[in-house]
């Protein structure tokens, strides 16, 4: 990448993809990797600023995650945060210690504004702390420029090296100007001027794939999820013909969600391309008969995905490239980018066959975080419907099904899932016209799943033995943790009746109202 660069170097911080999302909301391109990253790379990378992240060890244990001085002596701004913080203060000669009392949560502090960080943040606000240890001792050269009441350095620096830190966490939504913080030390004291738009991205992505590709062609596995999506729209303004869409149906999508995919992929739709679609869903439910093990349904629905892309694959014969819409946070879980890799394959459907015959794989995407591939869907000009759809499993009604897959089981929770979103969306659009803003309760996901129980009912004057649906709706920032959303009572009870009166098999619905942990989003 051309534009100017922050890296962030990662100690095995839970956060450390909010820490680059945030930079990158001040427009500013940045890059995470592990804290084993070698000095001489860093300085290959040429970075405007450095910013390193919490951590869950002590600085000062024996084997803990550490750095070379010779970092803090680039003449590169550096931020530390939390154990970052700290990490800077014990290399650079200060004293770290044990607390008497853990500060956990959100915590009241006095920030002295004539500090670049802290440049139009008021003089008391509020951060999210989450410490065991605390700076004793600054090293020579620092001054402290925030504390809180148990906190005597919340915030250092030494302006003169270009050295900062701080000991909360400024990059999640409990610390409220903790956005303005990192905009202060990126674009003031860095010095970078924000040239990382996503207009420029998807114009200059376009312009690389065309001189990659040449008069290559390109084969890509489209599920009509965002990423696969956005990566299509990028590859078909590129090359147009030159690109084919292998789109798998295999019958576990939302109600009418193969149809809306092809309407937009597919001929006639806005982009040039060649489109393949595989209506594969009797072959899915055959080979789906009778399991009922969570595993196993992945794992079959996973392999099926692969033998009938493979089939196509053949007919279509040697391809040069194969696309993939890989993005940012799974180049990092996959261990690339950080030492805080989770390996998220739970609810993914597989690689792709190693067999079909291509020089290189193309990822269009790799650099973009979730929000940004949205941001440059709509400057593609993809329908917001399918730009902001909601998160959706690779292995699809699978894990939305509880026991065995069946083609009426899918009608049901198909049918279920369509009335519960619809009325859902219904609701907020009512909510926003009246009021100019989103409810509080808005959920980043909902959805209608089938459980596996039956249960007596009355229907007129008959006694009706049928299934149990059950409805969730959550409210999270990263997935990584959920809460059940407030959904109004009386929209529930539309639901409620909309779904046993319109859904044949369906005599009772529950309200999912599980937090994540203990559960997970997802039923299976």
């Amino acid at each position: 990448m051309s534009q100017e660069m922050v890296i962030v170097l990662d100690f095995g911080g839970q956060y450390n993809q909010l820490v680059a999302r945030r930079v990158r909301e001040c427009n500013v391109y940045c890059e995470i990797y592990s804290y084993k990253t070698e000095l001489e790379k860093i300085k290959e990378m040429n970075p405007k600023g450095i910013i390193l992240t919490g951590g869950p060890n002590s600085c000062y244990e024996e084997g803990a995650p550490t750095y070379r001085k010779e970092l803090f002596e680039l003449g590169i701004p550096v931020l530390g945060l939390c154990y970052g913080a700290q990490l800077m203060q014990q290399v650079l000669g200060g004293e770290v210690k044990r607390a008497d009392n853990r500060e956990y949560g959100k915590t009241e502090i006095f920030v002295d504004t004539n500090s670049a960080l802290f440049t139009d943040v008021p003089q008391k606000t509020l951060c999210w702390m989450s410490h065991f240890d605390y700076i004793a001792k600054m090293a020579d050269g620092f001054q402290s420029v925030a504390h809180s009441d148990n906190c005597p350095v919340a915030a250092c620096e030494n302006i003169e090296k270009g050295l900062y830190g701080i000991q909360f966490h400024p990059e999640v939504l409990h610390t409220p100007e903790g956005t303005k913080m990192l905009y202060n030390f990126v674009r003031n004291i860095c010095g970078c001027s924000g040239d990382w738009r996503m207009d420029s991205f998807v114009e200059n992505t376009i312009q690389e794939i065309r001189e990659k590709v040449g008069d290559g062609k390109v084969l890509l596995a489209l599920s009509g999820g965002v990423d696969s999506s956005v990566a299509a729209g990028l590859l078909a303004k590129a090359i147009g013909k030159q690109l084919t869409c292998v789109f798998v149906d295999h019958g576990l999508l939302r109600k009418n969600e193969g149809d809306e995919v092809e309407q937009i992929f597919g001929e006639g739709g806005q982009f040039d391309l060649n489109f393949i679609r595989v209506n594969a869903q009797q072959r899915y439910y055959d080979k789906l008969a009778g399991v009922g093990e969570p595993e196993k349904k992945r794992k079959i629905i996973g392999e099926e995905f692969i033998r009938v892309f493979e089939e196509e694959a053949k007919k279509i014969g040697t391809v040069d490239f194969l696309a993939q819409g890989t993005i940012y946070p799974d180049v990092v879980e996959s261990g690339l980018g950080g030492e805080s890799a989770v390996i998220k394959s739970h609810h993914n459907v597989g690689g792709l066959p190693d067999y079909v015959d291509f020089k290189e794989i193309i990822e269009p995407l790799r650099l973009l975080f979730k929000d940004e591939v949205r941001k440059a869907g709509l400057e593609l000009g993809i329908p917001e419907k399918l730009v902001f759809r909601q998160p959706f499993p690779g292995p699809g009604l699978g894990v939305r099904i509880v026991g065995e897959v069946t083609a009426e089981k899918v009608r049901i929770v198909q049918d279920a899932d369509h009335i519960y979103r619809e009325e859902v969306d219904g609701a907020i659009a009512a909510y926003k016209k009246e009021h100019g803003v989103e409810p509080s309760w808005t959920p980043n996901q909902y959805f209608a799943a089938l459980t596996n129980m039956r249960s007596v009912g009355v229907m007129g004057d008959e006694r009706t033995y049928d299934y149990a649906v059950a409805i969730r709706a959550v409210k999270t920032i990263d997935f990584m943790t959920a809460e059940a959303a407030d959904i109004p009572f009386d929209v529930l009870q539309m639901v409620m009746s909309r779904i046993i009166n319109e859904v044949r098999g369906v005599n009772r619905v529950l309200v999912d109202i599980t937090s994540k942990p203990p559960g997970t989003i997802e039923f299976e």
